[in-house]
Formats: structure tokens, sequence, C-alpha cells
């Protein structure tokens, strides 16, 4: 068991996971239950692969107007006492004595933060931190730039950065802007910016509500990866794609993958499932059939069920000695 927020320890995962052919998952959380089901899924991989220490990415975002995560941690939606109760609990669960994951090394990430908004969280906060997405995908694209190296320059020796060419689709109507000579302009961003990692529009759309209508663009990833002149993308808006258009991101040159929505609602679309099939139960009073526990345990159990299956098509098992 284990938390990585170090810079240079951080750096090993992903270098391991580069050589093996493996894309890191980003599972992105907003509960506690979601965030033990992310643990869940890391050790049942080690598990079955005998890995002594499974590396995922948990993740979450700070006030992104699209999902503001660490609002929704506590019922105040008081987003600093939610990412701080969510370190609170992070670190009992997953870097205690008393864990029940030991074969699961977390390396935490602020998702989505914008310069501006979320300053306290990409400063104050940022000892928290394995990495960081500096988010100035609202500005242009020269601007972007600029705020990022400087970024970078203060924070990069600290955390990991990871950075954005411009802005996504997102499902809630923001469509994307793009910059042009797309390959040029994004090696000449990760150039200037110093970023260990980019995002790119790849073709997916985020918090989509459903699987398999958007087309994930491989020959782009791969036309980038090879400008770039290493593997560093990162890929949004996953819960878009089909399973079999996840498996082998690693090999275009896609190191982090980036992951939620679908998680959170096929889960909670089972357990809702669950819930009505034992009515007539709760009708009658019974407690164990009433109280949310019994919701909370079905969505955590179906979402690392979930989990454990993208893991696999993003190359996990290939981290077996």
């Amino acid at each position: 068991m284990a938390i990585i927020t170090e810079r240079k320890a951080s750096l090993k995962v992903f270098e391991k996971a580069i050589e093996r052919g493996t894309s890191i998952g980003i599972f992105c959380t907003a509960s506690y239950w979601n965030t033990e089901a992310i643990l869940m899924a890391a050790q049942a991989i080690a598990e079955k692969y005998s890995i002594e220490q499974v590396p995922v990415v948990v993740a979450t975002t700070f006030t992104y107007p699209h999902m503001p995560q660490c609002k929704r941690f506590l019922y105040s939606k008081n987003e600093k006492a939610g990412i701080l109760s969510h370190f609170a609990h992070l670190n009992v669960i997953a870097g205690s004595k008393y864990s029940d994951y030991p074969n699961v090394a977390v390396l935490p990430h602020l998702d989505h933060a914008n310069p501006i908004r979320d300053r306290w969280a990409l400063t104050s906060a940022i000892q928290y931190f394995s990495s960081v997405m500096f988010d100035a995908q609202e500005f242009p694209f020269e601007e972007n730039m600029k705020m990022t190296a400087e970024y970078v320059k203060n924070y990069g020796k600290d955390v990991l950065v990871e950075g954005i060419l411009e802005s996504l689709n997102v499902s809630d109507g923001a469509v994307a802007s793009h910059i042009d000579n797309y390959c040029e302009n994004g090696a000449r961003y990760v150039k200037t910016t110093g970023v260990d990692f980019a995002v790119a529009d790849l073709g997916t759309e985020q918090q989509s509500t459903s699987v398999g209508h958007a087309r994930y663009d491989k020959q782009r990833a791969r036309d980038l990866t090879a400008a770039l002149g290493r593997k560093m993308l990162v890929l949004h808006g996953t819960s878009c794609l089909k399973n079999e258009q996840t498996r082998g991101l690693a090999s275009d040159g896609v190191v982090r993958v980036n992951m939620w929505t679908r998680i959170a609602r096929e889960a909670g679309q089972y357990a809702a499932d669950n819930l009505v099939a034992r009515m007539d139960k709760m009708k009658q009073g019974d407690f164990n059939a009433t109280e949310s526990n019994a919701y909370i345990r079905d969505n955590t159990e179906k979402a690392a069920e979930i989990m454990v299956e993208m893991m696999e098509l993003f190359g996990y098992a290939n981290l077996a000695d």
C-alpha cells in the first residue's frame, strides 16, 4: 500500500508503464464509496496478476463548472472541506497499516484545475497531489501556453503537470475549440510549457450520456506522439467509447486514461435496479433493505467491476513481472 505524491517516484510509475505498454487509469471520484471502489479494482488486478503494487490515479476536480467533484463529497458542498476530507479518508484506506488494499499504489490527481478559480487547490493544496491538470483551456492558445509555462516553472519541481492544448467537447453543450496545424502547435505547446503530459482532442466527448457514439482518433494520437517525440498523451472523455476502442491505447502514445461518467452512471443504474427489486421489503420496514448502505454497497461493487474491466483493456496485465 502506498500513496505517492513525490515527483520522482511518480515519474518512475509512468516510465515503467510506458516501457510495459500500459496506460494508467485516472479514475475520478466524488464520494467515499467511489474512492474505495477504485482501490478494490486495483487490488483485484494485483491479485489476479501477482503484481506487488498496482498504480492507479485517484482524481477529483475542484470547482470545474461541468462537474465540481470536491463539492459532492459533503452535503455542505464546501469544496475545501470536501477535498481535505477526501485525503483524510484516502490516507486511512490506502496509506495506513489497516488498509485492506495492500497492493495498490495511489497517485492522487487534481483534475481540471482552472488557473484562477482553483488557485487555492493548485498552490496551497499541492502537497497532497502526485499530479495536477493545469486547465487553461478557456484562454486563447498563446495565453494558455504562457500561463501553463509559468505554473510549470513555479510548481513543476514538486508535482507532475498535465496541460491541455485546447477546449474539449462536453455533453452539456460546450463545444471544442481547435488549434491549427495540430501536431506542429501541439509540439510547440509541450516545448514551450514543459508539461509532463498533454491532453489532446482525440475525438471523444466528456461526460457522455451514452457509450459508442464518438470515434477515438487513433491516427491523430499517433501523429501527435510522433511530433512530440515521446509518449505523453492523456485521453479525456473515455466514457463515450466502446470497450474495443480503449484497447491498446498505450501503443498510440496515450499514457493516462481519464474516466468517471460511465462508471458512476452504470453503477448507479445497477444499484437502482437492485433497490427497486427489494422495494417490497423496504415497504415492510426491513432495515437492511431500506438503509442506504445497501444501495452504496451495490454501487461500489459495480463500479469496481467496471474499473477492473477497463484496467484489463488499458494493459495492466503487462505490469506483471
